[in-house]
């Protein structure tokens, strides 16, 4: 019988520890089958990375920029902007250029085009349209690109400039996506993304948020039951990681267990899709618990990944693969890991 993400998900989120673990060891076979044994291991160079078995060798090797700097008029209560603090802020399509071509100078793989939405939820890629082209075709970076929401002219002009990967989050619940991100209607607007994303041939990578409800689950199977819909190159499953100076600075993030039955839903909802658990997520004691999981239920991959998640997908018989970029290229990497 074919896996419902809806109805076997939701038994999943509420059965016991010992069934819980059963349907993880079914998704760690599945994937074992469909991808073989290679663990991808990324850390983008946004932030400095350092476990026994891995460190960053360059601090640009894959770095983020936001082109509309701190600046982001949606104010979603678990972000408030905060986020774009960690990226670079390149204001005009011109810095975006220099920037890149400097750190190509200096052997960077690739680069993150992000930035702060506007009202309606979208990222104004579209002023830099013939840049995004040149830095991918002519500098020769990786591109890697946060959208927000996407209209048709976003989606031809990421199809033309044949950026690596496109990024967007995914909402299920139209009261999350409205009271959180401020956004009417959010998973048909998001559902109308992906459509138009994979009409034009863009290589998409959604991210569903887990604990997005004030660190309550909160239409997340809704989200991964859209994305089921549309053909997909990965999935990055993200973790609520309460930020100082939000709304949501004192809520609890979902537990570890929580996250593990999500993303073992993901596993067998997603059979032959990519899956990878993102960089952002709670860190510490959180961090170790949720990398377990992640190798348990069979992801493909792990941002900024712990020594502990490093030594069990060892012991489990896993090849850690080591990248210092974004997790959104996993589907070139786990072809070119199968093949090395």
């Amino acid at each position: 019988m074919t896996f419902s993400i809806l109805r076997d998900g939701f038994h999943i989120l509420n059965a016991s520890v010992e069934e819980a673990g059963q349907a993880a060891t079914k998704g760690f076979e599945r994937r074992i089958q469909h991808f073989g044994s290679s663990l991808m291991c990324y850390s983008p160079t946004s932030y400095p990375y350092r476990i026994r078995d891995h460190r960053q060798t360059t601090s640009t090797s894959f770095i983020s920029l936001s082109i509309t700097g701190r600046t982001c008029s949606l104010n979603c209560e678990h972000c408030n902007g905060r986020l774009l603090r960690g990226m670079e802020p390149v204001l005009t399509p011109e810095g975006l250029v220099k920037r890149c071509k400097e750190v190509k100078a200096q052997g960077a793989e690739g680069v993150l085009i992000s930035g702060g939405s506007d009202s309606e939820g979208h990222v104004p890629l579209a002023h830099y349209a013939e840049e995004i082209s040149t830095i991918k075709k002519d500098i020769g970076l990786k591109v890697v690109v946060h959208t927000g929401l996407v209209d048709d002219d976003t989606a031809r002009i990421l199809a033309k400039a044949k950026v690596d990967a496109a990024m967007l989050d995914v909402i299920g619940d139209e009261r999350v996506a409205r009271d959180v991100y401020h956004i009417e209607n959010g998973p048909a607007k998001m559902d109308k993304s992906l459509e138009v994303l994979a009409r034009n041939g863009v290589p998409t990578v959604p991210h569903v948020l887990v604990g997005l409800n004030y660190g309550q689950l909160g239409g997340e199977l809704e989200a991964l039951h859209l994305i089921s819909r549309r053909p997909t190159a990965a999935v990055v499953i993200i973790i609520l990681s309460p930020i100082k100076k939000t709304a949501m600075e004192g809520v609890e993030p979902p537990t570890p267990d929580v996250v593990g039955r999500f993303m073992t839903i993901a596993r067998l909802g997603l059979e032959r899709t990519p899956l990878l658990l993102g960089c952002a997520r709670p860190i510490g004691k959180h961090k170790i618990e949720s990398d377990r999981f992640a190798v348990k239920s069979g992801m493909n991959g792990i941002a900024y990944i712990s020594q502990e998640g490093v030594d069990l997908a060892r012991s489990m018989g896993l090849r850690p693969v080591f990248r210092d970029a974004c997790c959104s290229l996993a589907p070139h990497d786990l072809i070119q890991a199968a093949l090395s």
